[in-house]
């Protein structure tokens, strides 16, 4: 494994957009103060996209009275609403 990439507080903060991008091709990068480690900049795990409206079709089921006027008024009470 290679050296992990360090910044002080200043250089991070003047080097932000620097880091963000060495994060977003992979690399993890440490931020000190006075020469000691306190925070750790990783790339976020990759989460999966909605591709737009209709996205779930096919994925999802309903139950026949999942609109129905009792299911309403439950729900409804649930919130301490008025049906």
């Amino acid at each position: 494994m290679s050296e992990l990439a360090q910044y002080n507080i200043h250089e991070a903060k003047t080097q932000l957009s620097r880091i963000i991008d060495r994060v977003e091709h992979g690399e993890i990068v440490v931020i000190s103060r006075a020469g000691h480690p306190v925070a750790k900049v990783v790339p976020l795990a990759d989460v999966g996209r909605r591709t737009g409206r209709g996205s779930l079709a096919g994925r999802i089921s309903y139950t026949d009275d999942w609109d129905s006027p009792e299911t309403n008024a439950e729900i409804a009470a649930d919130f301490g609403m008025q049906p």
